[in-house]
């Protein structure tokens, strides 16, 4: 071993166990958890994968919605030092069969409904050894509660020994080619994150508090979740997959719920609607939100229903949301536009092309440097190198800092857009859209969306003789690529427009449809 650089993650749920077995942790459709009872299943599950052969720096693939095994998936993984691989539930079954299969996975933990998913990882990886369903096994599979339920509970501190750079969660993320990457969350990073979420997003956290999820565990919501295990608030699940407005705010008066993270749309969505005026929602502290840009009327609206509370921040998975913050008291007029200064402990520069650092007020590539970046991305050495040029993480946006350090972002480096509070690479759908038979070139772009805050539209032309349709283009899509990444439009062209080089710039193609009349 190398030198006492980190604790197992998994101790923050062992430790606030000792300390308030009694406590609830977890509320799920009108069940709790205590901490204690929640660390039991845990360490149930840490054994029952340890007999099937998981081992220290094995993957675990989760394909699920939020519910109690999210969570007990997660700290099962941590403990026993294998890494915990969660996907995003609304993938279609071809996308979670690259993911299990990249990451190499040898166990995957699957929700009811999703067998598909489960056959497809399995004919995609040579690695995965085992499936194990939650209430629907089929030939072949495990079910979860059986599993648990079978398992001999461990010892006390059977918490494996892990050095700082020991994985312990592949954040899947897209890149501009289109295949995501994993991005390589550690022990000693993480310890970092959960640390610096508590300082600077939600100071004061304590066993007295209590946090709603509103968004999947598998990315940005379960980071924060951690933070509410390390300090002993309980984890408040929304009843269905299916996000419900009306039982967010019965849920936070019934509760006292004074956090939760959340995404722009989301956020808009919870203030806009009647129920915010028939709950109490004094509780909340720290709404905070992150993800995409928030227009700048809707970030009024919500502090005029809801009070000084909003906390934004701007960070990626590579840097595991620890880029800036903007408190509460920050959400002023002269902050407009503005997603805070540097986090505690992290570094933000603006930087050119050749990596020399911008003047305040000048424009350029957003990048960040601390212990909150992450360890590279898995078994690709290129994009890893990409991102560290020069000694920073870069995040392929484009920004400038005032002479406070107050960050503004001004634009995407890439052609990635923001749909929900999702990224959304063009490249995956333009190169499914050319799957089809009658298309020749394929072009998208995000504009901006009333509800989504962007949205997709597709710029297609076909073959000579060939013809297709919108309805036709967007059942094709269908089966190939998760909904959220779909265009919303298709338009047909004869052409697209190129630029001398024979290339296709999205400038050029929003330019034409604007001139179209072509929008949301």
């Amino acid at each position: 071993m190398g030198p006492a650089t980190a604790m197992n993650l998994g101790r923050l749920l062992t430790q606030t166990a000792r300390r308030l077995p009694d406590h609830p942790a977890l509320v799920w459709r009108g069940q709790a958890w205590t901490f204690a009872e929640l660390d039991a299943r845990v360490d149930r599950l840490a054994q029952a994968l340890r007999g099937l052969g998981v081992a220290k720096g094995d993957r675990v693939l989760v394909h699920a919605r939020n519910s109690n095994a999210m969570l007990e998936s997660l700290f099962a993984c941590f403990k026993i030092g294998a890494v915990w691989v969660p996907t995003n539930f609304r993938l279609t079954p071809a996308e979670v069969a690259y993911l299990g299969a990249s990451s190499r996975a040898v166990v995957m933990l699957r929700d009811a409904g999703f067998g598909g998913h489960a056959e497809a990882v399995r004919a995609e990886s040579r690695h995965l050894r085992q499936v194990v369903a939650l209430g629907d096994a089929g030939p072949g599979e495990l079910d979860y509660e059986t599993l648990l339920a079978a398992a001999t509970p461990p010892p006390p501190d059977h918490e494996a020994e892990v050095e700082y750079a020991d994985p312990c969660w592949f954040f899947y993320t897209s890149g501009t080619t289109g295949r995501p990457k994993a991005a390589v969350l550690t022990h000693g990073q993480m310890a970092f994150v959960v640390t610096n979420h508590l300082a600077d997003l939600m100071p004061g956290l304590t066993e007295r508090d209590a946090s709603l999820v509103v968004a999947p565990l598998s990315h940005g919501a379960g980071i924060h979740q951690l933070s509410q295990v390390a300090r002993g608030a309980p984890t408040v699940l929304l009843s269905g997959e299916k996000f419900d407005p009306a039982e967010a705010w019965a849920l936070v008066e019934r509760h006292r719920v004074s956090n939760m993270f959340t995404v722009p749309t989301i956020l808009t969505t919870l203030v806009r609607h009647p129920a915010v005026d028939r709950y109490d929602h004094s509780s909340l502290r720290h709404v905070i939100y992150a993800g995409a840009p928030m227009y700048d009327a809707d970030q009024q609206a919500a502090l005029q229903k809801l009070g000084p509370c909003l906390v934004q921040y701007f960070g990626l998975g590579e840097v595991t949301g620890n880029i800036t913050v903007l408190r509460p008291d920050q959400h002023l007029p002269e902050n407009a536009g503005s997603c805070g200064v540097a986090r505690t402990g992290m570094e933000v520069a603006i930087l050119d092309e050749s990596g020399r650092r911008q003047k305040p007020g000048e424009i350029g590539e957003i990048c960040v440097r601390g212990p909150a970046v992450f360890a590279g991305y898995f078994e690709n050495a290129e994009a890893t190198r990409k991102a560290f040029l020069g000694g920073w993480f870069h995040t392929g946006d484009l920004g400038m800092l005032d002479a406070r350090g107050f960050l503004f972002i001004t634009g995407r480096a890439s052609d990635m857009y923001i749909s929900g509070g999702s990224n959304v690479y063009p490249r995956e759908a333009e190169e499914a859209l050319l799957t089809h038979p009658a298309v020749a070139e394929a072009a998208v772009v995000g504009l901006p969306h009333p509800k989504w805050g962007e949205a997709g539209i597709a710029c297609v032309v076909c073959h000579e003789g060939m013809d297709a349709d919108e309805p036709m283009l967007l059942a094709h899509l269908a089966p190939r690529i998760a909904r959220y990444k779909q265009p919303l439009r298709i338009v047909l062209w004869d052409a697209l427009p190129k630029s001398g080089y024979g290339k296709v710039p999205k400038a050029l193609i929003r330019a034409k449809l604007a001139e179209e009349g072509i929008g949301f």
